[in-house]
């Protein structure tokens, strides 16, 4: 039997693609990198905006094709898209042979199963609980780092936001789970762990009764073999004092975090339903850059949000200017099916969005191209991410740059580099967003 999987959208629905094949690896099935070659195709699916919604449909009727015109016994759709649009997948594709749901992932060999055997199989299950996790998830990044999904699900409700209707609720991993998971990761030569969750700040209060992401990294730290530990996904108005206390006493833990605020118009952010204000997002960046003066910021904006003015839009810019993240993505706010904002009146236009979010992201590139000339000539440990075709280069990552989010650093030399080595380099040359360096002795 073989299996050719396709994962779409988000480093989280990817944690869940690397659990479904080491679930299909346990039970003998064989993946192949050839779809032509393939029993079974899945694929896992977002739905997250309209551009991601577009992604997915369409790669399920290219693999549908294969029903009709090759050997292909069985597909199989996961994943979000799955989850909000069953019905519609149930009657708009009929070569569409099984349906699993956000939370039904862990029963992807018995769909597998059911569909060789010429049934249907549907798998929708309630948003309570979490998925048990495979012992031997197959990581598809390389092997030197890993995500680590430390929460299922959403209760912040945006009013542009679907996660909570095809996600559920917040529900933390036990945190004994997640360390034996990053133990497993560890021992396999992980050496960068990436926390994710659609909220990492919030991490234990459902559990515990308090948020516990500080005691997490705490445990994270003693494991051997990790070097890095990197957050991504932290609302603003979660993170406090311990949070920042924990990112300083533990070594491992990049001087790194991501921060989402969406907007820096008060009026904007409340139409948003976001839990914060300009002042208070400013008030803990300040806090960050004070208490961890080396931390690495990075953030989201939407831009177009209905009702969005020419002056918001200025506000916004004025702010960004301002502030001078080291890392944001700007992205055109798109109207999802279901939730409170597409119902919203004075939505703004397709062409204004865009022209907006251009403006946001070439001011964005000068304050990035600023930001990174202080670089110049500072040392850093970088992660050997890959060689440059035909030259005498590799691409590597510092502490500042998440993987396939942010920048790389171009490590000029002629020695033979492996990809998750770790080198020390020097600055000496500095763009928009990435950087030139050479390797320190």
């Amino acid at each position: 039997m073989k299996i050719f999987f396709i994962s779409l959208g988000c480093d989280k629905n990817l944690v869940d693609s690397e659990n479904m094949l080491g679930i299909l690896r346990d039970k003998g099935v064989t993946v192949t990198s050839q779809e032509q070659e393939a029993d079974v195709i899945i694929v896992n699916t977002c739905c997250f905006i309209g551009d991601a919604k577009e992604e997915s449909i369409n790669t399920i009727l290219e693999m549908a094709e294969y029903k009709k015109n090759g050997n292909l016994k069985g597909l199989i759709v996961a994943g979000c898209l799955a989850q909000r649009y069953c019905e519609e997948i149930k009657e708009e594709i009929p070569e569409v042979d099984a349906i699993l749901g956000t939370n039904s992932w862990d029963d992807i060999y018995q769909a597998v199963c059911q569909v060789l055997e010429g049934k249907r199989y549907e798998n929708r299950k309630p948003f309570t609980g979490i998925p048990k996790f495979s012992e031997n998830r197959i990581l598809t990044t390389g092997g030197h780092y890993a995500h680590l999904k430390i929460a299922e699900g959403c209760d912040k409700h945006c009013t542009y936001c679907i996660i909570p209707k095809i996600r559920g609720e917040y529900r933390s991993v036990p945190m004994e789970e997640l360390i034996a998971q990053a133990k497993k990761l560890a021992e396999s030569g992980v050496k960068e762990l990436i926390l994710v969750a659609q909220e990492t700040t919030l991490y234990g209060m459902d559990l515990y009764g308090e948020k516990k992401l500080g005691k997490l990294l705490d445990e994270l730290n003693k494991i051997p073999g990790l070097y890095w530990i990197r957050i991504l996904y932290c609302y603003p108005e979660e993170i406090d004092d311990e949070l920042i206390e924990a990112v300083i006493r533990n070594e491992k833990v990049c001087h790194y975090l991501d921060m989402p605020i969406q907007h820096a118009s008060d009026g904007i952010l409340k139409r948003m339903g976001r839990r914060t204000c300009k002042k208070d997002i400013v008030a803990v960046a300040e806090k960050l850059r004070e208490r961890i003066p080396d931390i690495c910021l990075r953030t989201t904006l939407i831009c177009g949000f209905p009702g969005e003015t020419q002056k918001d839009h200025e506000e916004l810019m004025a702010f960004v200017n301002e502030m001078e993240f080291d890392r944001l993505g700007a992205f055109a706010y798109s109207p999802e099916e279901g939730t409170p904002a597409e119902t919203f009146k004075d939505q703004v236009s397709d062409e204004v969005k865009r022209t907006w979010q251009e403006e946001v992201m070439e001011l964005q590139q000068e304050v990035s191209y600023d930001k990174n000339q202080e670089l110049l000539g500072r040392e850093f440990v970088a992660f050997v991410e890959g060689k440059v075709a035909d030259e005498n280069a590799y691409m590597g990552r510092t502490y500042r740059d998440a993987p396939s989010i942010d920048g790389y650093v171009f490590i000029q030399t002629k020695e033979t580099l492996m990809t998750g080595d770790l080198v020390k380099v020097k600055i000496t040359g500095a763009y928009e967003y990435d950087l030139i360096g050479e390797i320190v002795k």
